[in-house]
């Protein structure tokens, strides 16, 4: 097994395996569907905002539910989580199935939730429960203008 694989992580031992990152503690979350520029950029930049970086995914049904096309997600989520915890600015990636992931970030309670984009991070479920505890909220602007809809848009001409 590659050593990337040990990242890996079932929501039942995200508590327990908190315990071993040092801190401050970031968290994110995301489809991560097919991994371009944007994402690991944005994902080098939540890093740099603490010690450790904790990247929530979502499931292949939770991404369903997003609406982001009947062929969505292209790879699943097993493989995306694989894909993002090969990364050296992830430290730790689970996935989850509801809608949003407040449940995780209420359960790992990290001292920074980051978002990308122009997300009001004050006004989202996750960014009001970590403010709640007295941890602190990061919007992160995208310095790559990509995306996983346009990658796949792109293809679809070819």
């Amino acid at each position: 097994m590659p050593d990337f694989e040990s990242k890996l992580c079932e929501s039942d031992q995200l508590v327990t395996r908190l315990k071993d990152l040092p801190h401050p503690v970031v968290l994110t979350n995301g489809v991560f569907d097919l991994l371009h520029r944007g994402h690991v950029t944005y994902l080098a930049q939540a890093k740099a905002l603490g010690a450790s970086l904790i990247v929530a995914v979502n499931t292949d049904d939770s991404v369903k539910r997003l609406g982001k096309g009947a062929d969505r997600p292209i790879n699943t989520c097993t493989d995306r989580m694989a894909v993002l915890a090969a990364l050296a600015s992830v430290d730790l990636v689970v996935a989850f199935s509801e809608d949003t992931a407040l449940e995780t970030v209420t359960l790992a309670r990290p001292d920074i939730y980051v978002k990308g984009g122009d997300y009001d991070m004050n006004s989202i479920p996750e960014g009001q429960a970590v403010l709640a505890y007295g941890g602190q909220v990061r919007a992160v602007q995208f310095e790559h203008d990509r995306s996983t809809t346009k990658t796949l848009q792109k293809m679809r001409q070819i």
